[in-house]
């Protein structure tokens, strides 16, 4: 047990768990520690028996029948307390449980004592010619038909031994087989063992390694603080900050818009203005044009005086209809937004932001003496847990540990080949037995071979053959090394059935299901001062819940033995990686950041001033109902290219002549005015009605919108200048809780590898499995319990088969005297003889005086 807590101490450097409890824990980046290093496990505690299962369950149905009680818990316990039989019922119990094993030894026993005892009186009355001893055989009937039913009975009987010897020779040969290749099973566990062992060290050194992974995550964040702390404290002021600087950019652009929008009202009303008085012109000259051509006298005839006079009443439609000279001019105004766009705001907006966006190099500046702290508080914390962990005696452990394996395994190689020494001569000892029957099975088929083979019907009792009377023999012969041997067989299957039986039930079901275990859990069982044997053994502290059930179940799962052995009660380990010290030495630190903001200037007092003259730059005093009332009206009272083809299709009414062709070069230059006039006129209109409806949304609410802009850029600065500090110590809090989520994952996973990965104690449970499941139940207690299934069942049917043999002997031995019929009185039934080669035949004589 000293060397197994030696073992256990292994574990004690690579399990932490910090005690404190974060008052914020945000989702840290997940820190990648890798895998813990670990080789694979040879041993395969699971033994499958081949063929001969087959036979294992037979048996294990057998002894079902025999034992279908439960596992005697109670009775155990109180044999183990030595208690056993305080109680008045403990004996009725005990014989409850065992009356399937009590009645068969009981049989075995009746056998062992009455089979010899009746072979023997058999014997004495054969040899005073009772009990089939006479040889004189009293002619039947039915001899051909009971002789062939005894050969029958005989020949099954035997057949059935021969089977019971085959399996009893299987299961010997079996045990035999896994005693010399169980070597190799035990040398499989100690190399789990000394891997166990070696693996562990690298293990807990991988384990304390990777702090250095927490620790350069952690220096990789304070080292990009900028990017970490200074990033989070930007966006949070950027979430009022970038609106308000957005809202003065966005303005700054809408001066530029405005500028360029009374620009193109000045232009586009000053061409709207002149093109209008060109166009008037223009068309004033083609209506008298056209007023000239309809007073021709042509116009008189009674074919064109209609189509003239309906030309001469649509001229009036030729005038313009909109009236740009009346609309109020913008220049006032356009220079006001001039004089505001002398100062660049947009530059001042830019300015502002490279200015916000400078705070995370304000924060690394300003935290530079505090993160050197920080760092060396973090190389402290790794120094010492590798001084923590060198100073461990876990060489010398180590060491010790592999002295006693090393031991314990040149133990065994030593003594293994006694043991297969010892295991020859038992398995000599099991072929002997089943040579014993070999043999008598050896007469019994001699005999029914020669008997069956040498047997004449025709030859009477006193003159059957050699073979014949040979195979008779035999059957004697096999009678006769029945009764010496069956004794002796059933000695063997007694014992063994009690004891391999008992192994099966009491320790190979109950190790299966565990309930072995529950037995050795009761409290005060194995020490009576103790309520837990084990916690006591490695803790000195029985009262710790710490059960064999539990121990095994974890191993068997591949457990961590740390938490397989609820180690946290032995070592006080949390001192190794109990980080929260330096935590909040790391936390105080950190919190204790004082950043400056003020220096960041969103916007300058010159660029707030710029925009309210431009609020008050007069844009929301033009007249814009007068210009869009202008700007929706089209330039000509009628379309000119609908008027000159209108036009050019009553000249086509008109005979042909010099009237036709005057009107239709009027047409023509109707159109030419409309593409060269009205055609620019109406693309200035356009651009005027953009512009009027830009500078009209503008001018909306112009004031409070500048004024909008300028609270929303004066609240970010307050809030820069005056709670940036709040702010400052929110994120900085946050960036603890990040740096501290570091070493909690750290801790977190080392705890999770101690459990689940560091030196997982499945070897320990093979060992066990090895030991018991494989070793005494799937190797020992099995083969033996099919032994004596076999010996006992072939030693069982020796008794019919002596009563058939010894039946069977009178038909094939050769008998010296015979009964003798009178052909003609018996049919020929009989034999009929005159002398019966010189030896007085009673029957024969009393026959002849008679006659």
């Amino acid at each position: 047990m000293a060397v197994e807590l030696c073992l256990l101490l292994l574990l004690f450097c690579g399990s932490t768990i910090s005690e404190v409890q974060p008052i914020y824990k945000p989702p840290p980046g997940t820190l990648d520690f890798g895998f813990v290093p670990a080789k694979t496990y040879d041993t395969g505690a699971y033994h499958e028996p081949g063929a001969i299962g087959i036979l294992f369950k037979i048996v294990h149905a057998f002894l079902y029948l025999v034992q279908p009680n439960t596992f005697p818990q109670d009775l155990i316990r109180k044999l183990a307390q030595q208690q056993f039989g305080n109680t008045q019922g403990d004996y009725q119990k005990a014989i409850y449980y065992e009356i399937g094993f009590i009645v068969s030894a009981a049989l075995g026993l009746l056998f062992i004592l009455l089979l010899p005892l009746v072979g023997l009186c058999f014997c004495m009355c054969r040899c005073c010619d009772n009990c089939g001893g006479e040889m004189h055989q009293r002619q039947k009937k039915n001899a051909d038909c009971q002789r062939s039913c005894f050969a029958t009975f005989l020949f099954v009987a035997s057949l059935i031994i021969s089977v019971g010897v085959l399996c009893a020779y299987a299961a010997n040969q079996h045990l035999t087989n896994q005693v010399r290749g169980a070597k190799k099973l035990v040398n499989s566990n100690f190399k789990d063992l000394k891997i166990f062992l070696n693996d562990t060290p690298a293990q807990i050194d991988y384990l304390v390694s990777q702090y250095n992974t927490t620790k350069d995550k952690a220096l990789s964040d304070l080292n990009n603080v900028g990017s970490v702390l200074g990033i989070r404290v930007q966006e949070q002021l950027g979430k009022e900050v970038r609106p308000a600087l957005d809202a003065a950019l966005t303005m700054a652009g809408a001066i530029r818009e405005t500028k360029e929008a009374l620009e193109n009202v000045s232009v586009s009303v000053e061409v709207l203005q002149e093109g209008t008085e060109r166009l008037h012109a223009n068309l004033t000259e083609v209506k008298m044009h056209l007023s000239n051509t309809l007073n021709d006298s042509a116009c008189n005839a009674a074919q064109a005086a209609s189509t003239c006079n309906i030309i001469k009443n649509s001229l009036g439609q030729l005038s313009i209809n909109a009236n740009f000279s009346g609309l109020p001019g913008v220049s006032s105004q356009l220079a006001k937004v001039n004089d505001v766009l002398k100062i660049d705001l947009s530059s001042l907006v830019q300015k502002g932001y490279a200015a916000f966006n400078d705070t995370p190099d304000l924060v690394v500046n300003q935290t530079r003496n505090i993160l050197s702290d920080i760092k060396s508080v973090l190389e402290s914390i790794g120094s010492n847990i590798t001084t923590f962990t060198r100073a461990l005696p876990v060489q010398k452990i180590l060491a010790d540990l592999m002295v006693h394996l090393t031991q314990t395994e040149a133990y065994v190689q030593d003594y293994f080949p006694l043991v297969e020494q010892y295991d020859f001569y038992r398995w000599l000892g099991c072929l002997i037995l089943c040579c014993m029957l070999v043999l008598i099975l050896v007469f019994y088929y001699l005999g029914l071979l020669c008997g069956t083979c040498g047997y004449d019907k025709h030859a009477s009792p006193t003159t059957r053959g050699c073979i014949s009377n040979t195979g008779g023999n035999f059957l004697m012969a096999g009678v006769g090394f029945s009764f010496l041997f069956s004794w002796v067989l059933m000695i063997v299957v007694v014992l063994t059935f009690v004891t391999g039986g008992n192994v099966e039930k009491l320790v190979c079901e109950p190790f299966e299901d565990k309930n072995l275990f529950k037995v050795l859990d009761t409290p005060y069982l194995l020490n009576k001062h103790w309520k837990n044997y084990l916690a006591g053994i490695i803790f000195k502290n029985p009262n710790v819940n710490l059960t064999f059930e539990k121990v095994y179940s974890d191993c068997k799962e591949n457990k961590g033995i740390y938490t397989s052995l609820h180690l946290e009660h032995l070592f006080n380990i949390n001192e190794l990686l109990n980080i929260s010290m330096y935590t909040e030495d790391v936390a105080l630190k950190i919190e204790h950041i004082q950043i400056n903001l003020s220096k960041i200037i969103l916007l300058d007092e010159i660029g707030k001033e710029n925009l309210l003259n431009f609020s008050s730059s007069g844009i929301d005093g033009i007249d814009f109902s007068a210009y869009l009332t202008e700007i929706n009206k089209s330039v000509t009272k009628v379309d000119l290219l609908s008027f000159a083809n209108d036009l050019e299709a009553r000249a086509d009414q008109l005979p042909k002549g010099a009237l036709e062709n005057a009107l239709k070069g009027h047409a023509n230059n109707i159109r030419m005015i409309h593409n060269q006039q009205v055609v620019p006129l109406e693309q200035a209109m356009s651009t005027l009605n953009q512009s009027i409806r830009l500078l009209k949304r503008t001018s909306s609410e112009l004031m409070v919108k500048v004024k909008n802009v300028i609270s929303a850029v004066n609240a970010a600065q307050n809030l820069i200048n005056n709670n940036a500090s709040q702010v400052i110590v929110q994120e900085t809090k946050k960036y603890v809780d990040t740096i501290i989520g570091y070493f909690e994952q750290y801790t977190e996973w080392v705890k999770e590898s101690i459990s689940m990965e560091v030196a997982a104690c499945k070897p320990i449970a093979n060992v066990i499995d090895t030991a018991v499941d494989i070793f005494l139940c799937s190797y020992i207690a099995d083969s033996v319990n099919t032994f004596w299934f076999g010996l006992g069942g072939s030693s069982m049917f020796l008794i019919p088969a002596i009563i058939f043999a010894v039946k069977l002997s009178k038909y094939y031995r050769r008998m010296d005297t015979e009964d003798v019929y009178d052909d003609t009185e018996n049919g020929n039934n009989g034999y009929h003889k005159e002398h019966l080669y010189g030896i007085h035949n009673p029957v024969f004589t009393s026959s002849v005086e008679q006659w």
